[in-house]
This record gives structure tokens, C-alpha cells and sequence, in this order.
């Protein structure tokens, strides 16, 4: 468990298949209003690595040992990829002690088929080619790069945790403020990297294009059917790791979703 300390309502960071670490850059920009707190999940870094025990309800007590040991009044849960899957199970099983849940990219079903969303056929054989180079990927902090290297996760232990967290969210029971944000892209920006050179080419990839909306659209939907308040949040061009290549975003979204919670006593907002 990793307490950068601060002051204010708790906010405690989840993430997925990485250590608390990652979240080094970001979270001392949070301590004027937050204290601050990230932990590494079982099977991941310096954790504990059982055979067994990554279903979304276990990992969940793990978390809920840590608020009630460091009696943390209303935490905001900010959870990124699979950390998801304990932001759902929290929200809908502990309300009474979870101030709000902050997705990052982690409002899905991972029960999902793509026969479940709505079918857009893509000739990708039709596909334009990519110009120019990719953006560059976020670089990870220091700590989290040395524990990368150190303490690799067990491949045994990823597909446990990737079986395990195949169960649907339970958005229904959910009864905290969420909101949630999403990685997009724009058509405009496709068009830029990817220019279709005929009208064959740029079919194929209005298809794409359809199809990743569709997939995002039965996402947000699934959740709003359940969370009606939740506020959904798009960031064209971010990363899978939002909380790197789009801090100020995060930072500006979280401070304005606690802003926006109900008071607690002894909590300050």
C-alpha cells in the first residue's frame, strides 16, 4: 500500500495488471486536496501471489481491509482497466462506505461478445495504411519501470485474474456517484491517420470507425441503464493509461466530481 499523504476526503487509487506505483506522477498533484493512497493487488509486484482467489468479490475485501484498517471515511475509488471489476463489486456490495467510483477506461462487461453489440461489418482488407508514426507511448514512473523488470507478473496468475473478472457488472446495485471516462477517437482524427485514397478505402474505414462507437456506446449505455446519474466523460486520444497522457484531464475531473459529492461528517469535500 502506497499513502502519499494529504489532506482531505481519501481518494485511493486501483489498478489492473500494475503496481501502486504507477500512479507516482499524479498523485502528489492531489495532495493540496485529497489524501491520497494507492495499493497493489494480490498477484501483482510485492503483493502476495496465491494460486487462487482473483474473483472481483475476494479481491474487493482486500480493498475493503485497507479502508476499514486505515478507517478512510468515503474514499473516492479511481480505478483503471480490470481495476474496474472492484470499483463494481464495492460500489454495489459496500455503498455505505464508498463516497464515489472514478472509472478509467473500466466501465465495461468483459461478458461482452461482439455478437452483443450492435454488428457493423468492416472490410478491413479495404483498410487505409497509417501515416506517419503512432503518438508516443506513456513512459510509466521510475518505481513502477523497476518493478516491471523485478517482479514481472506471473502468466499463470494473468489468466487467473483475466478468467476471474468475467463477471457482469451489477451497475443496478450500484447506489455512489459515478462517473466514468473513456479513451475515444474522432473521425476527423482517423481521417488524419489514416487518409483513404479511394472511396472504397474510406468505407472501410467509416466501418471501423462505426464499430468502435457501437462497442463504446453499449458500454456507456449498460452502465447508465443502472447508474442513470453517472457522468460519462470521452477523452479523444487518450491512453489506455488516461491518468499519463491526459493528467490535467483526470485532475480537473476528479476534483470537480468531489466537488459535486454530498457531504460527509468529518469529511471535507
Amino acid at each position: 500500500m502506497l499513502d502519499w499523504g494529504g489532506s482531505g476526503r481519501p481518494v485511493l487509487f486501483v489498478g489492473c495488471y500494475l503496481t501502486g506505483h504507477v500512479y507516482d506522477d499524479i498523485a502528489p498533484k492531489l495532495t493540496d486536496r485529497f489524501h491520497v493512497y494507492a495499493v497493489t493487488r494480490r498477484g501483482v509486484g510485492a503483493s502476495d501471489h496465491p494460486a487462487t482467489g482473483y474473483s472481483p468479490e475476494r479481491r474487493a475485501d482486500d480493498f475493503l481491509e485497507v479502508i476499514d484498517g486505515l478507517r478512510m471515511q468515503k474514499p473516492i475509488l479511481v480505478g483503471n482497466s480490470c481495476g474496474g471489476d472492484i470499483l463494481h463489486t464495492l460500489g454495489a456490495r459496500n455503498p455505505e462506505r464508498i463516497g464515489g467510483l472514478m472509472y478509467l477506461d473500466a466501465a465495461e462487461d468483459p461478458t461482452l461478445t461482439l455478437a452483443d453489440y450492435e454488428p457493423v461489418t468492416v472490410r478491413r482488407e479495404h483498410l487505409p495504411a497509417r501515416v506517419g508514426a503512432p503518438s508516443d507511448p506513456v513512459r510509466f514512473p521510475e518505481a513502477e519501470r523497476r518493478q516491471l523488470d523485478e517482479r514481472p507478473i506471473d502468466p499463470a496468475i494473468r489468466r487467473a485474474i483475466v478468467e476471474d473478472n468475467r463477471v457482469r457488472p451489477d451497475y443496478a446495485r450500484i447506489r455512489v456517484p459515478v462517473v466514468a471516462i473513456y479513451r475515444t477517437t474522432t473521425m476527423e482524427q482517423a481521417l488524419k491517420d489514416y487518409p483513404p485514397k479511394t472511396e472504397q478505402e474510406r468505407a472501410a474505414l467509416n466501418q471501423a470507425y462505426a464499430s468502435s462507437r457501437a462497442m463504446l456506446s453499449k458500454w456507456q449505455r449498460d452502465l447508465l441503464a443502472g447508474v442513470p446519474d453517472a457522468k460519462i466523460v470521452e477523452l479523444p486520444g487518450a491512453n489506455l493509461y488516461m491518468f499519463l497522457s491526459n493528467e490535467a484531464d483526470i485532475i480537473r475531473e476528479l476534483r470537480a466530481f468531489a466537488s459535486s459529492l454530498p457531504a460527509q461528517p468529518g469529511v471535507e469535500k
